[in-house]
Protein backbone atom coordinates (compact mmCIF):
# COMPACT_ATOMS: atom_id res chain seq x y z
CA UNK A 1 0.00 0.00 0.00
CA UNK A 2 1.21 3.49 -0.84
CA UNK A 3 2.00 5.24 2.50
CA UNK A 4 1.12 8.63 1.07
CA UNK A 5 -2.29 7.40 -0.05
CA UNK A 6 -2.92 5.63 3.23
CA UNK A 7 -2.18 8.78 5.19
CA UNK A 8 -4.88 10.61 3.28
CA UNK A 9 -7.72 8.30 4.15
CA UNK A 10 -10.66 10.12 5.74
CA UNK A 11 -10.56 10.07 9.52
CA UNK A 12 -13.18 8.17 11.46
CA UNK A 13 -16.13 10.21 12.69
CA UNK A 14 -15.33 11.82 16.04
CA UNK A 15 -18.92 11.28 17.22
CA UNK A 16 -21.37 8.43 16.61
CA UNK A 17 -23.90 8.81 13.84
CA UNK A 18 -26.85 8.63 16.25
CA UNK A 19 -25.58 11.64 18.22
CA UNK A 20 -25.07 13.70 15.06
CA UNK A 21 -28.54 12.75 13.81
CA UNK A 22 -30.17 13.51 17.15
CA UNK A 23 -28.55 16.92 17.56
CA UNK A 24 -29.02 17.93 13.93
CA UNK A 25 -32.62 16.70 13.99
CA UNK A 26 -33.56 18.71 17.07
CA UNK A 27 -31.90 21.84 15.67
CA UNK A 28 -33.64 21.49 12.30
CA UNK A 29 -36.97 20.69 13.97
CA UNK A 30 -36.78 23.73 16.24
CA UNK A 31 -35.47 26.07 13.56
CA UNK A 32 -38.04 25.02 11.00
CA UNK A 33 -40.89 24.86 13.53
CA UNK A 34 -40.26 28.39 14.81
CA UNK A 35 -40.19 29.63 11.22
CA UNK A 36 -43.23 27.69 9.99
CA UNK A 37 -45.61 29.10 12.61
CA UNK A 38 -45.42 32.55 11.04
CA UNK A 39 -48.58 31.73 9.10
CA UNK A 40 -50.49 31.78 12.40
CA UNK A 41 -49.44 35.41 12.87
CA UNK A 42 -50.56 36.68 9.47
CA UNK A 43 -54.12 37.55 10.49
CA UNK A 44 -53.59 38.87 14.05
CA UNK A 45 -50.54 40.95 13.15
CA UNK A 46 -52.02 42.55 10.04
CA UNK A 47 -55.34 43.26 11.75
CA UNK A 48 -53.69 44.73 14.85
CA UNK A 49 -51.33 46.92 12.85
CA UNK A 50 -54.00 47.89 10.32
CA UNK A 51 -52.07 46.74 7.23
CA UNK A 52 -53.03 44.44 4.34
CA UNK A 53 -51.80 40.91 3.94
CA UNK A 54 -49.35 41.84 1.20
CA UNK A 55 -46.72 43.50 3.51
CA UNK A 56 -46.66 40.49 5.86
CA UNK A 57 -46.58 38.03 2.98
CA UNK A 58 -43.82 40.06 1.32
CA UNK A 59 -41.76 39.95 4.53
CA UNK A 60 -42.03 36.16 4.55
CA UNK A 61 -41.19 36.12 0.84
CA UNK A 62 -38.03 38.18 1.41
CA UNK A 63 -37.23 35.96 4.38
CA UNK A 64 -37.34 32.90 2.15
CA UNK A 65 -35.18 34.64 -0.44
CA UNK A 66 -32.61 35.46 2.24
CA UNK A 67 -32.61 31.81 3.31
CA UNK A 68 -31.81 30.72 -0.21
CA UNK A 69 -29.04 33.22 -0.87
CA UNK A 70 -27.45 32.78 2.55
CA UNK A 71 -27.71 28.97 2.38
CA UNK A 72 -25.03 28.84 -0.32
CA UNK A 73 -22.59 30.67 1.97
CA UNK A 74 -23.55 28.96 5.23
CA UNK A 75 -23.32 25.64 3.40
CA UNK A 76 -19.81 26.47 2.21
CA UNK A 77 -18.78 27.50 5.74
CA UNK A 78 -20.26 24.30 7.17
CA UNK A 79 -18.44 22.18 4.57
CA UNK A 80 -15.10 23.85 5.27
CA UNK A 81 -15.19 24.67 9.00
CA UNK A 82 -18.01 22.55 10.42
CA UNK A 83 -21.72 23.08 11.10
CA UNK A 84 -21.49 24.30 14.72
CA UNK A 85 -20.64 27.92 14.00
CA UNK A 86 -23.39 28.36 11.41
CA UNK A 87 -25.91 26.82 13.84
CA UNK A 88 -24.95 29.38 16.49
CA UNK A 89 -25.24 32.17 13.93
CA UNK A 90 -28.64 30.91 12.78
CA UNK A 91 -30.01 30.43 16.29
CA UNK A 92 -29.09 33.98 17.32
CA UNK A 93 -30.66 35.42 14.15
CA UNK A 94 -33.84 33.42 14.75
CA UNK A 95 -34.12 34.69 18.32
CA UNK A 96 -33.49 38.26 17.14
CA UNK A 97 -36.07 38.02 14.36
CA UNK A 98 -38.79 36.72 16.68
CA UNK A 99 -38.03 39.40 19.27
CA UNK A 100 -38.09 42.17 16.67
CA UNK A 101 -41.46 41.07 15.29
CA UNK A 102 -42.84 41.04 18.83
CA UNK A 103 -41.96 44.68 19.46
CA UNK A 104 -42.58 46.13 16.01
CA UNK A 105 -45.40 48.45 15.08
CA UNK A 106 -44.82 48.87 11.34
CA UNK A 107 -44.46 47.08 8.01
CA UNK A 108 -40.74 47.93 7.98
CA UNK A 109 -40.25 46.22 11.34
CA UNK A 110 -41.95 43.10 10.01
CA UNK A 111 -39.68 43.17 6.96
CA UNK A 112 -36.52 43.46 9.08
CA UNK A 113 -37.78 40.65 11.27
CA UNK A 114 -38.30 38.53 8.17
CA UNK A 115 -34.73 39.19 7.04
CA UNK A 116 -33.34 38.09 10.40
CA UNK A 117 -35.52 34.97 10.37
CA UNK A 118 -34.18 34.23 6.90
CA UNK A 119 -30.58 34.32 8.12
CA UNK A 120 -31.68 32.22 11.08
CA UNK A 121 -33.17 29.54 8.87
CA UNK A 122 -30.05 29.46 6.69
CA UNK A 123 -27.98 28.52 9.72
CA UNK A 124 -30.32 26.10 11.47
CA UNK A 125 -32.01 24.53 8.44
CA UNK A 126 -31.35 21.34 6.53
CA UNK A 127 -28.97 22.98 4.06
CA UNK A 128 -26.36 23.70 6.74
CA UNK A 129 -26.62 20.27 8.33
CA UNK A 130 -27.14 17.96 5.36
CA UNK A 131 -23.40 17.83 4.69
CA UNK A 132 -22.54 16.87 8.27
CA UNK A 133 -25.13 14.08 8.20
CA UNK A 134 -24.22 12.99 4.68
CA UNK A 135 -20.53 12.68 5.54
CA UNK A 136 -21.19 10.84 8.83
CA UNK A 137 -23.48 8.21 7.25
CA UNK A 138 -22.20 5.39 5.03
CA UNK A 139 -23.28 5.64 1.39
CA UNK A 140 -25.93 2.92 1.65
CA UNK A 141 -27.60 4.71 4.59
CA UNK A 142 -27.11 8.28 3.41
CA UNK A 143 -30.56 8.95 1.90
CA UNK A 144 -32.27 7.46 4.96
CA UNK A 145 -30.06 9.50 7.31
CA UNK A 146 -30.85 12.72 5.44
CA UNK A 147 -34.52 11.73 5.48
CA UNK A 148 -34.35 11.85 9.28
CA UNK A 149 -33.73 15.60 9.02
CA UNK A 150 -36.88 15.97 6.92
CA UNK A 151 -38.78 13.89 9.47
CA UNK A 152 -37.47 16.19 12.20
CA UNK A 153 -38.99 19.18 10.44
CA UNK A 154 -42.35 17.41 10.51
CA UNK A 155 -42.01 16.71 14.22
CA UNK A 156 -40.96 20.32 14.78
CA UNK A 157 -44.03 21.62 12.98
CA UNK A 158 -46.31 19.15 14.76
CA UNK A 159 -45.11 20.54 18.11
CA UNK A 160 -44.63 24.19 17.13
CA UNK A 161 -48.10 24.86 15.68
CA UNK A 162 -50.15 23.99 18.79
CA UNK A 163 -47.43 25.51 20.99
CA UNK A 164 -47.62 28.86 19.18
CA UNK A 165 -51.41 28.73 18.90
CA UNK A 166 -51.84 28.23 22.65
CA UNK A 167 -49.38 31.05 23.37
CA UNK A 168 -51.22 33.43 21.02
CA UNK A 169 -54.60 32.59 22.57
CA UNK A 170 -53.27 32.89 26.13
CA UNK A 171 -50.95 35.91 25.92
CA UNK A 172 -51.56 37.65 22.58
CA UNK A 173 -49.32 37.63 19.53
CA UNK A 174 -46.66 40.00 20.89
CA UNK A 175 -45.98 38.17 24.16
CA UNK A 176 -46.13 34.81 22.40
CA UNK A 177 -43.25 35.87 20.15
CA UNK A 178 -41.15 36.67 23.21
CA UNK A 179 -41.70 33.13 24.47
CA UNK A 180 -40.81 31.69 21.08
CA UNK A 181 -37.61 33.76 21.05
CA UNK A 182 -36.62 32.39 24.45
CA UNK A 183 -37.39 28.86 23.19
CA UNK A 184 -35.01 29.37 20.27
CA UNK A 185 -32.06 29.78 22.65
CA UNK A 186 -32.21 26.03 23.31
CA UNK A 187 -30.55 25.45 19.92
CA UNK A 188 -27.25 26.94 21.09
CA UNK A 189 -25.99 24.10 23.34
CA UNK A 190 -26.98 21.51 20.72
CA UNK A 191 -24.37 22.97 18.37
CA UNK A 192 -21.63 21.49 20.59
CA UNK A 193 -22.30 18.03 19.18
CA UNK A 194 -21.53 19.31 15.68
CA UNK A 195 -18.30 21.16 16.44
CA UNK A 196 -15.08 20.38 14.59
CA UNK A 197 -13.99 20.58 10.97
CA UNK A 198 -15.14 17.94 8.48
CA UNK A 199 -12.58 15.33 7.43
CA UNK A 200 -11.31 15.76 3.88
CA UNK A 201 -12.43 12.90 1.66
CA UNK A 202 -9.59 12.25 -0.77
CA UNK A 203 -8.04 9.44 -2.73
CA UNK A 204 -5.25 9.72 -5.25
CA UNK A 205 -7.07 12.66 -6.84
CA UNK A 206 -6.42 16.04 -5.19
CA UNK A 207 -9.29 17.61 -3.19
CA UNK A 208 -11.71 19.70 -5.23
CA UNK A 209 -11.74 23.46 -4.74
CA UNK A 210 -14.90 25.51 -4.27
CA UNK A 211 -14.57 27.05 -7.74
CA UNK A 212 -14.06 23.64 -9.33
CA UNK A 213 -17.15 22.33 -7.55
CA UNK A 214 -19.30 25.12 -8.97
CA UNK A 215 -17.94 24.68 -12.50
CA UNK A 216 -18.55 20.94 -12.40
CA UNK A 217 -22.11 21.33 -11.11
CA UNK A 218 -23.06 24.07 -13.56
CA UNK A 219 -21.88 21.93 -16.50
CA UNK A 220 -24.21 19.03 -15.61
CA UNK A 221 -27.67 19.25 -17.28
CA UNK A 222 -29.28 16.95 -14.68
CA UNK A 223 -28.19 19.34 -11.93
CA UNK A 224 -30.06 22.19 -13.61
CA UNK A 225 -33.19 20.06 -14.03
CA UNK A 226 -33.03 19.34 -10.30
CA UNK A 227 -32.51 23.03 -9.52
CA UNK A 228 -35.46 24.27 -11.57
CA UNK A 229 -37.76 21.50 -10.33
CA UNK A 230 -37.00 22.37 -6.71
CA UNK A 231 -38.30 25.92 -7.38
CA UNK A 232 -41.78 24.43 -7.50
CA UNK A 233 -41.36 22.69 -4.16
CA UNK A 234 -40.56 26.02 -2.52
CA UNK A 235 -43.53 27.70 -4.20
CA UNK A 236 -45.93 25.07 -2.86
CA UNK A 237 -44.55 24.82 0.68
CA UNK A 238 -44.30 28.55 1.37
CA UNK A 239 -47.66 29.53 -0.10
CA UNK A 240 -49.66 26.73 1.50
CA UNK A 241 -48.17 26.81 4.99
CA UNK A 242 -48.28 30.62 5.27
CA UNK A 243 -51.74 31.25 3.83
CA UNK A 244 -53.74 28.17 4.85
CA UNK A 245 -54.66 29.53 8.33
CA UNK A 246 -56.03 32.73 6.80
CA UNK A 247 -57.73 30.82 3.96
CA UNK A 248 -59.75 28.58 6.27
CA UNK A 249 -60.93 31.55 8.34
CA UNK A 250 -61.91 33.36 5.12
CA UNK A 251 -64.15 30.34 4.42
CA UNK A 252 -65.91 30.83 7.75
CA UNK A 253 -64.11 28.03 9.59
CA UNK A 254 -62.57 28.37 13.03
CA UNK A 255 -58.90 29.17 13.51
CA UNK A 256 -58.43 25.70 15.02
CA UNK A 257 -58.97 24.13 11.57
CA UNK A 258 -55.82 25.72 10.17
CA UNK A 259 -53.82 24.73 13.25
CA UNK A 260 -55.00 21.12 13.18
CA UNK A 261 -54.51 20.93 9.42
CA UNK A 262 -50.89 22.09 9.66
CA UNK A 263 -50.31 19.74 12.58
CA UNK A 264 -51.66 16.90 10.46
CA UNK A 265 -49.41 18.02 7.61
CA UNK A 266 -46.39 17.87 9.89
CA UNK A 267 -47.36 14.43 11.17
CA UNK A 268 -47.94 13.06 7.66
CA UNK A 269 -44.68 14.65 6.55
CA UNK A 270 -42.82 12.43 9.02
CA UNK A 271 -44.21 9.30 7.36
CA UNK A 272 -43.83 10.67 3.83
CA UNK A 273 -40.22 11.69 4.36
CA UNK A 274 -39.37 8.33 5.93
CA UNK A 275 -40.91 6.54 2.97
CA UNK A 276 -38.99 8.78 0.56
CA UNK A 277 -35.75 8.00 2.39
CA UNK A 278 -36.41 4.27 2.15
CA UNK A 279 -37.55 4.48 -1.48
CA UNK A 280 -34.08 5.61 -2.56
CA UNK A 281 -32.86 2.08 -1.87
CA UNK A 282 -35.34 0.49 -4.30
CA UNK A 283 -36.27 3.08 -6.92
CA UNK A 284 -34.50 5.80 -8.87
CA UNK A 285 -34.78 9.06 -6.98
CA UNK A 286 -35.87 10.97 -10.08
CA UNK A 287 -38.87 8.67 -10.53
CA UNK A 288 -39.98 9.10 -6.93
CA UNK A 289 -39.64 12.88 -7.26
CA UNK A 290 -41.77 12.78 -10.41
CA UNK A 291 -44.45 10.84 -8.55
CA UNK A 292 -44.38 13.30 -5.63
CA UNK A 293 -44.94 16.33 -7.87
CA UNK A 294 -47.73 14.58 -9.80
CA UNK A 295 -49.45 13.72 -6.50
CA UNK A 296 -49.26 17.37 -5.43
CA UNK A 297 -50.79 18.43 -8.75
CA UNK A 298 -53.78 16.13 -8.22
CA UNK A 299 -54.31 17.33 -4.64
CA UNK A 300 -54.25 21.02 -5.60
CA UNK A 301 -56.94 20.31 -8.21
CA UNK A 302 -58.93 18.50 -5.50
CA UNK A 303 -58.72 21.63 -3.31
CA UNK A 304 -60.29 23.70 -6.10
CA UNK A 305 -63.39 21.52 -6.38
CA UNK A 306 -63.86 20.07 -2.89
CA UNK A 307 -66.46 21.41 -0.43
CA UNK A 308 -64.55 23.42 2.18
CA UNK A 309 -65.22 21.92 5.58
CA UNK A 310 -63.01 21.26 8.57
CA UNK A 311 -62.83 17.58 7.66
CA UNK A 312 -61.92 18.09 4.00
CA UNK A 313 -59.27 20.72 4.75
CA UNK A 314 -57.56 18.52 7.35
CA UNK A 315 -57.87 15.40 5.18
CA UNK A 316 -56.41 16.94 2.03
CA UNK A 317 -53.69 18.71 3.99
CA UNK A 318 -52.76 15.38 5.57
CA UNK A 319 -52.41 13.84 2.12
CA UNK A 320 -50.29 16.78 1.00
CA UNK A 321 -48.08 16.17 4.02
CA UNK A 322 -47.08 12.79 2.59
CA UNK A 323 -45.54 14.63 -0.36
CA UNK A 324 -44.26 17.72 1.47
CA UNK A 325 -40.60 17.66 2.53
CA UNK A 326 -40.19 14.15 1.16
CA UNK A 327 -38.47 15.90 -1.76
CA UNK A 328 -35.50 16.86 0.43
CA UNK A 329 -33.78 13.49 1.01
CA UNK A 330 -34.26 12.60 -2.66
CA UNK A 331 -33.03 15.95 -3.97
CA UNK A 332 -30.03 16.13 -1.63
CA UNK A 333 -29.36 12.46 -2.29
CA UNK A 334 -29.11 13.19 -6.00
CA UNK A 335 -26.60 15.97 -5.27
CA UNK A 336 -24.47 13.45 -3.34
CA UNK A 337 -24.85 10.91 -6.14
CA UNK A 338 -23.73 13.43 -8.75
CA UNK A 339 -20.82 15.06 -6.95
CA UNK A 340 -19.98 13.21 -3.71
CA UNK A 341 -20.19 14.71 -0.21
CA UNK A 342 -17.16 17.02 0.03
CA UNK A 343 -19.10 20.17 -0.97
CA UNK A 344 -22.54 18.70 -0.34
CA UNK A 345 -23.96 21.44 1.92
CA UNK A 346 -22.79 24.18 -0.43
CA UNK A 347 -24.12 22.52 -3.60
CA UNK A 348 -27.41 21.59 -1.96
CA UNK A 349 -27.49 25.17 -0.71
CA UNK A 350 -27.44 26.31 -4.34
CA UNK A 351 -30.28 23.92 -5.18
CA UNK A 352 -32.08 25.23 -2.11
CA UNK A 353 -31.65 28.78 -3.40
CA UNK A 354 -33.97 27.79 -6.25
CA UNK A 355 -36.39 26.39 -3.66
CA UNK A 356 -36.36 29.72 -1.83
CA UNK A 357 -36.83 31.69 -5.03
CA UNK A 358 -39.94 29.58 -5.46
CA UNK A 359 -40.92 30.39 -1.87
CA UNK A 360 -40.47 34.09 -2.58
CA UNK A 361 -42.61 33.85 -5.71
CA UNK A 362 -45.33 31.85 -3.95
CA UNK A 363 -45.58 34.20 -0.99
CA UNK A 364 -45.37 37.42 -3.00
CA UNK A 365 -47.88 36.23 -5.59
CA UNK A 366 -50.29 34.90 -2.96
CA UNK A 367 -50.31 38.17 -1.03
CA UNK A 368 -50.64 40.22 -4.20
CA UNK A 369 -53.38 38.04 -5.69
CA UNK A 370 -55.40 38.01 -2.49
CA UNK A 371 -55.27 41.78 -1.98
CA UNK A 372 -56.40 42.25 -5.60
CA UNK A 373 -59.10 39.56 -5.79
CA UNK A 374 -59.82 38.61 -2.15
CA UNK A 375 -59.55 34.98 -3.26
CA UNK A 376 -56.94 32.21 -3.49
CA UNK A 377 -58.51 30.51 -6.53
CA UNK A 378 -55.78 31.69 -8.91
CA UNK A 379 -53.08 30.37 -6.58
CA UNK A 380 -54.61 26.87 -6.48
CA UNK A 381 -54.52 26.64 -10.28
CA UNK A 382 -50.98 28.00 -10.51
CA UNK A 383 -49.82 25.50 -7.86
CA UNK A 384 -51.37 22.61 -9.77
CA UNK A 385 -49.78 23.70 -13.05
CA UNK A 386 -46.34 24.11 -11.51
CA UNK A 387 -46.57 20.65 -9.96
CA UNK A 388 -46.99 19.18 -13.43
CA UNK A 389 -44.03 21.19 -14.72
CA UNK A 390 -41.81 19.91 -11.90
CA UNK A 391 -42.79 16.31 -12.62
CA UNK A 392 -41.80 16.75 -16.27
CA UNK A 393 -38.45 18.31 -15.29
CA UNK A 394 -37.43 15.55 -12.88
CA UNK A 395 -38.23 12.61 -15.14
CA UNK A 396 -35.27 13.02 -17.61
CA UNK A 397 -32.61 13.42 -14.87
CA UNK A 398 -29.69 11.00 -15.36
CA UNK A 399 -28.96 9.50 -11.96
CA UNK A 400 -25.24 8.74 -12.05
CA UNK A 401 -21.99 10.22 -10.64
CA UNK A 402 -19.86 12.62 -12.65
CA UNK A 403 -16.59 11.30 -14.11
CA UNK A 404 -14.49 12.67 -11.23
CA UNK A 405 -16.51 10.78 -8.61
CA UNK A 406 -16.41 7.58 -10.68
CA UNK A 407 -12.61 7.92 -10.87
CA UNK A 408 -12.32 8.43 -7.12
CA UNK A 409 -14.57 5.43 -6.48
CA UNK A 410 -12.33 3.31 -8.69
CA UNK A 411 -9.18 4.52 -6.94
CA UNK A 412 -10.73 3.95 -3.51
CA UNK A 413 -11.50 0.39 -4.55
CA UNK A 414 -7.93 -0.08 -5.73
CA UNK A 415 -6.55 1.22 -2.41
CA UNK A 416 -8.83 -1.10 -0.48
CA UNK A 417 -7.65 -4.05 -2.58
CA UNK A 418 -4.05 -3.31 -1.65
Amino acid sequence: MNPQTASKRPPKAARPLWLILLSAGIIVGMGMGLRQVMGLYLRPVTMDLGIGREPFSNALAVSNLVVGVAAVFTGAVADRYGAARVVVFGALCTVGGLYLMGITGSSMGIMLSGILLGFGMSGTGITSLVGAVGRAAPAERRTAAIASLGMATGIGGFIAFPYAHVLIEAFGWRASLMVLAATGLAMLPLALSLRGRPGVVVGVVKPQTLQEAFREAFALPSFWLLVVGFFVCGFHVAFYSAHLPAYVQDQGLGAWVGVWALMALGLANILGTWLAGQSGRYFEKRKVLTFIYLARTVLFVVIIYMPVTGFTVIAVTSLLGLFWLSTIPLTSGLVATFFGTHWMSMLFGFVFLSHQLGSFAGLWLAGRAYDLTHSYDTMWWISAGLGLVAALLNWPIRERPVARVLAQMGQAGAVAAE
